[in-house]
C-alpha cells in the first residue's frame, strides 16, 4: 500500500486526502493550524460559496488564468461531483442567485464537517499543529522523486507520494504564508509573479468616502487599464452586479472580479493589455445600465418636466439613492439652485454621460490581508494537467491555490481547489500502472 502525504488541510488538501484514501493508499494529512479548513471557515463571510451550479463551459469561462490547464481536472471532478459528495456526507446544499451554491445552513462549518466525517471514515491520519520544513527527494540527474517530508521539529516522514496543497498568501492569519512556493522553488519549479486578487480597490476621489456604506445593486462597471507601451487605455473588464463604497474606496462582488483583470487580457477584445497595472487604471460605473443614453435622456426629460419649477438639487430623488444625490449634484457641474426648466440641453446631456460613466481613479489594490485569493504561483508549465504531478520530481503533486490558477467570484475558485485536489489525490493514491 502506497504512503501518501498531503500538506495543507484546506479545501484542496482535504479533497486530495479523501481521493487518495478512496484510491486505496495510506494517507497522512498535515496541517500547521490547530484545525482543518481555517480559511474555508471564513469563505463567503462564513457561508462558504462551495461551487457554482453552471455548466462546464460556464466554469471554464470564469477562470482568469490558465483555463485550458483545468480541462482534465474539471472533467475528472466537476461541480456536480462536489455537490453530490457534500450532500452524501451530510451537508445539504442550496443554489442562489448567479448559480452560487451554499450549505442550506449558511454555515461553512458544515462543509468542513462533511470532510472531517469522510476523512475519519476513510482512515486518514491527521496531524494538526504540525509544520512541514521541506520536501525530501531521492535520485539524481533529473530523475528525482519524492521520498518524504521533513517536519519543523526535525522528524522525517517517509512517503511514496506527496501532494502540496498549501494555498497562497492571501489571508495570512489563516496560515497561508507561502510555504508551498518555497517547497516548489527548492525542488526546481518555476514561480510566476504573485499579487493579491479578488481584492477591493483604493480610490483617489475624496467624494467616494462620502458614500461609505452605500451598496449599489444592478449596476455595470468597466475597468480600463493604461498600457505600459504607448500609454493607451484599454478596457479589460466589464461586469454587471453589486458593489459597495467603503472608507478607502470600493469593494463588493463586481469590484473583486474587476481586480482579477488588472494587467490581464481584455475580456471583450481578447487582446493583451500590455503589462498594465493599477497605475493609471480607471473604473467607470454605469448607474443605469438598463437604459442607453437616448433612453436615459428621455427619462431625464420626463423627470425634469414633472419637477420643472423645482431646483435641480431637489429634483433627483427618483434617480438615485439618497446618499448618492449630493455627489451626483456636485459632479454634474449644474448649479444646485438652478431651476430644472432652466437646465440646457448640453447640461442635461453631460449629466446623462456622468450617470452612464461615473469615473473613479484606482489608487491601488488592497493587500493580501483582504484578498480572497493569490494570483500567480507554481507555473502550470511544470505540472502535468492530466494528473497534477510535477514534471520535475516523480510522485510530487500540486493542487489548489498554490498553482498559477485563479477565477472570478461565484464559487469558481473553490471549484478549482476541489477539482485539482481530487485529481491530484486520485492519481497520487492510485497503485502504480493504474493511472
Amino acid at each position: 500500500m502506497d504512503r501518501v502525504i498531503v500538506i495543507g488541510g484546506g479545501a484542496a488538501g482535504m479533497m486530495a486526502a479523501v481521493a487518495a484514501a478512496e484510491s486505496g493508499s495510506s494517507v497522512c494529512l498535515i496541517e500547521k493550524n490547530e484545525k482543518l479548513g481555517k480559511k474555508l471557515f471564513i469563505t463567503g463571510k462564513g457561508r462558504c460559496n462551495v461551487t457554482n451550479a453552471g455548466d462546464r463551459d460556464t466554469l471554464l469561462a470564469n477562470v482568469c488564468t490558465n483555463g485550458k490547464f483545468l480541462y482534465s481536472a474539471f472533467y475528472d471532478y466537476d461541480n456536480r461531483a462536489v455537490m453530490e459528495f457534500l450532500e452524501r456526507e451530510g451537508c445539504p446544499l442550496k443554489t442562489e442567485r448567479g448559480d452560487r451554491v451554499f450549505p442550506v445552513s449558511d454555515h461553512s462549518s458544515d462543509v468542513i464537517g462533511a470532510f472531517q466525517r469522510a476523512l475519519k471514515r476513510l482512515g486518514v491520519k491527521i496531524l494538526l499543529n504540525t509544520r512541514v520544513k521541506g520536501l525530501m527527494l531521492e535520485g539524481e540527474n533529473g530523475e528525482e522523486r519524492i521520498a518524504g517530508v521533513e517536519l519543523a521539529d526535525g522528524r522525517k516522514l517517509p512517503a511514496d507520494k506527496c501532494v502540496v496543497c498549501t494555498g497562497g498568501i492571501s489571508y495570512p492569519a489563516t496560515g497561508s504564508t507561502g510555504d508551498g512556493y518555497r517547497f516548489a522553488e527548492e525542488t526546481g519549479h518555476r514561480l510566476t509573479e504573485r499579487r493579491p486578487s479578488l481584492v477591493p480597490f483604493n480610490i483617489r476621489e475624496e467624494w467616494c468616502r462620502q458614500l461609505m456604506g452605500l451598496t449599489l445593486k444592478n449596476v455595470s462597471v468597466r475597468l480600463c487599464c493604461q498600457e505600459m507601451e504607448g500609454g493607451h487605455s484599454r478596457e479589460v473588464y466589464q461586469g454587471f452586479g453589486e458593489m459597495l463604497f467603503t472608507h478607502f474606496g470600493v469593494s463588493g462582488p463586481l469590484i473583486l472580479s474587476a481586480s482579477s483583470f488588472i494587467g490581464q487580457k481584455g475580456r471583450k477584445t481578447g487582446k493583451k493589455a500590455g503589462s498594465g497595472t493599477e497605475e493609471g487604471a480607471r473604473l467607470y460605473i454605469d448607474l443605469k445600465p438598463a437604459l442607453d443614453e437616448e433612453q436615459l435622456d428621455r427619462r431625464l426629460l420626463r423627470d425634469f418636466e414633472e419637477n420643472k419649477n423645482r431646483q435641480f438639487k431637489n429634483a433627483l430623488g427618483g434617480l438615485f439613492p439618497m446618499k448618492l444625490i449630493p455627489v451626483m449634484r456636485d459632479l454634474s457641474g449644474i448649479h444646485p439652485d438652478k431651476k430644472v426648466n432652466e437646465i440646457t440641453r448640453e447640461e442635461r446631456r453631460a449629466f446623462v454621460g456622468l450617470i452612464k460613466n461615473l469615473p473613479l481613479t484606482v489608487a491601488g489594490l488592497r493587500g493580501y490581508e483582504e484578498a480572497v485569493i493569490t494570483k500567480g504561483g507554481v507555473s502550470v508549465k511544470d505540472i502535468n494537467p492530466s494528473t497534477m504531478e510535477s514534471k520535475k520530481a516523480g510522485g510530487l503533486y500540486f493542487a489548489g491555490e498554490v498553482l498559477d490558477l485563479d477565477a472570478l467570484t461565484g464559487g469558481f475558485n473553490l471549484q478549482i481547489a476541489w477539482s485539482t485536489g481530487h485529481l491530484a489525490g486520485k492519481c497520487a493514491g492510485a497503485p502504480a500502472g493504474e493511472i
